[in-house]
């Protein structure tokens, strides 16, 4: 199969917006296409993540969502990973795996001393992935978060 992988901007919104809406709904968000691409755009304008974007002969295949932040112990850049898809007709080909790499290259170009991600503890095939692709799960620190009701 034949995949390029870019970064992504305002131009793609069409074709990215699809499938960061079914990436949403594979998380148990309601389907809502116009607030996905409204979403990224603000994302996209702002300058406040990268979009990498994969296709094939067949058109979108799926994308990576890196935002960028900063590691005060290291002194030094990083990305957060935050979201990966790969759309269901173009699993198991490669994608995801090649996602990975894109994603680490611009963080290498970028300067950046790592790239960090969170995924749900029941997604196995994810976690396999991501092991199968070099990344370490952190032994040495807990996550937490706190909600903050509007």
């Amino acid at each position: 199969m034949t995949l390029s992988i870019r970064c992504a901007g305002l131009a793609d919104l069409d074709a990215l917006a699809p499938l960061f809406d079914q990436y949403r709904q594979f998380y148990g968000r309601a389907s809502d296409l116009a607030a996905a691409r409204a979403f990224l755009q603000a994302r996209c304008e702002n300058g406040e993540s990268v979009l990498l974007l994969a296709a094939n002969a067949a058109g979108p295949a799926g994308f990576v969502q890196l935002y960028p932040s900063f590691s005060s112990i290291s002194l030094a850049r990083i990305f957060i990973l935050n979201d990966l898809f790969v759309i269901p007709a173009a699993r198991r080909q490669g994608v995801a795996g090649r996602l990975l790499a894109a994603a680490a290259e611009h963080g290498r170009q970028a300067g950046a001393v790592r790239l960090a991600l969170s995924t749900a503890t029941d997604n196995y095939p994810a976690q396999t992935l991501y092991q199968a692709h070099g990344w370490q799960r952190d032994s040495e620190f807990l996550h937490y978060e706190l909600a903050l009701p509007g």
